[in-house]
């Protein structure tokens, strides 16, 4: 299984003080040392955290592959196609929001909705950038998916991160959720408030191919630094396998 790390919230620290430390590269270089597949950084339209350059910086000087978050914004969409990232993920987004909420209303076919993200994913899939969707774990969202043509999905985990420890319901629609998507031929990742706590449970399910984990591991980063933080979450997912 693919562990990607997504180091968004190095860049929080820095905007905290709005200098020039830490720097979204240097955690990337610590974590693709550890043993991390590959970065992920959610670029906002409203440059909360990353920014357009720590996007090129990494794009240029990492040497596994970029995961580029970004909305249906046409502007961050004109960056992504001139990037060339290996991967964009197409995220819901709200500037009032303090984290991803949930996954992405796919719409009905003809909407406003559905227009704009068709639009979205054939330029970037023009531009020969694999896409992803991030989506609820429902079978109406993956078959929505599926009909829109793209080869991977990204389930939301934050309803099984908010009650893995009273009940097992989320952690079986998770499960459901990735036999569905694997039968209709998606590839299938996972992420959003997984810890150190509670992804064994989700690495386990047989299907995932890539786990996005980013707030659990900077958190744990500035107790132990961030390799050894990369280190225990690579030793836990691979142990679940």
């Amino acid at each position: 299984m693919r562990l990607y790390v997504n180091v968004d919230h190095v860049a929080t620290v820095r905007e905290a003080r709005k200098t020039d430390e830490p720097q979204p590269l240097d955690a990337a270089h610590a974590c693709l040392r550890a043993g991390a597949d590959g970065i992920t950084v959610h670029l906002r339209e409203d440059r909360r955290h990353i920014h357009d350059e720590d996007v090129l910086a990494l794009a240029a000087q990492i040497a596994k592959p970029l995961n580029l978050e970004l909305a249906t914004w046409s502007a961050i969409v004109d960056f992504a196609v001139r990037l060339r990232p290996h991967q964009a993920t197409v995220v819901p987004e709200r500037r009032q929001e303090i984290t991803t909420e949930g996954g992405l209303d796919l719409g009905r076919a003809g909407s406003d909705t559905d227009a704009k993200l068709r639009d979205t994913i054939g330029r970037l899939q023009d531009a020969e950038i694999r896409v992803s969707l991030f989506i609820d774990p429902d079978r109406d969202a993956l078959d929505r998916s599926a009909a829109l043509g793209v080869p991977a999905v990204e389930l939301h985990t934050g309803d099984y991160a908010n009650t893995w420890r009273g009940s097992d319901a989320a952690l079986e629609r998770l499960r459901d959720a990735v036999r569905h998507g694997r039968d209709l031929g998606l590839a299938v990742h996972a992420g959003h408030g997984l810890t150190y706590r509670n992804v064994v449970q989700v690495a386990a399910i047989p299907g995932i191919e890539e786990l996005n984990i980013g707030h659990s591991i900077v958190s744990r980063s500035i107790l132990v630094g961030m390799e050894q933080a990369v280190r225990e979450m690579r030793l836990l997912v691979d142990a679940a396998r």
